[in-house]
């Protein structure tokens, strides 16, 4: 049967959708409950009968969003026609192209001392999920050769702990110059774990 407007994910969704250019235009700070509720042309407590508060929105909007990153990850590591290399590389840089959605929205709430709480919850959840896809694309890299790694579960601890830097440097809005140090850095020692040549990896802020 198709879901009718009082469906719960729809009326989210709906939610969601006009939160999130609010969020980008305005800010997260000066975007109220009731500019949301004006926009959409519903009354508040309809908006708080899904959401308890401003903030829970903004985290549904930031979770839906890693959601469609983890989606595409998922399909990178399913691919059968890009190589094990190009694979880390797509995921490291989509992890920073997501930071950077709508002008660094997530960003600004996650930067937030008073969201650190959240914070710490969507970084662990989703490097939980992500896991599993990174652990997929090494076991590939060293079946095919790519990867000279004697241990693919210790690779990937390293790798996680790298890409864990980089996100606390993202969420400390460190500046484009140290991002690409960051970067490079980054790129350096993944090289050395996977055992690939020098300069095989190819981050970019761009």
């Amino acid at each position: 049967m198709p879901r009718t407007p009082q469906d719960p994910k729809i009326r989210i969704d709906e939610i969601l959708d006009t939160a999130e250019p609010l969020f980008a235009a305005n800010g997260y700070r000066q975007t109220t409950v009731q500019d949301i509720t004006n926009q959409m042309g519903v009354a508040k407590g309809m908006i708080y009968y899904y959401f308890n508060s401003k903030e829970a929105i903004l985290e549904a909007v930031i979770n839906r969003q890693i959601s469609i990153l983890l989606t595409d990850m998922k399909n990178m590591a399913c691919s059968q026609l890009i190589p094990p290399p190009q694979k880390i590389e797509f995921m490291i840089n989509s992890i920073y192209h997501t930071a950077k959605y709508k002008n660094g929205l997530l960003l600004d709430f996650l930067s937030d001392e008073k969201h650190l709480d959240i914070r710490n919850k969507i970084v662990h959840q989703n490097a939980l999920l992500l896991k599993p896809w990174l652990l997929k694309v090494i076991d590939e890299g060293v079946l095919k050769g790519c990867f000279q790694v004697s241990d693919p579960l210790i690779a990937l601890n390293f790798i996680m702990s790298i890409l864990h830097c980089i996100t606390d440097a993202l969420c400390e809005k460190t500046s484009d110059e140290q991002m690409a140090c960051h970067f490079k850095i980054a790129g350096s020692l993944i090289e050395k774990i996977l055992a690939l040549p020098e300069a095989t990896l190819h981050l970019s802020l761009k």
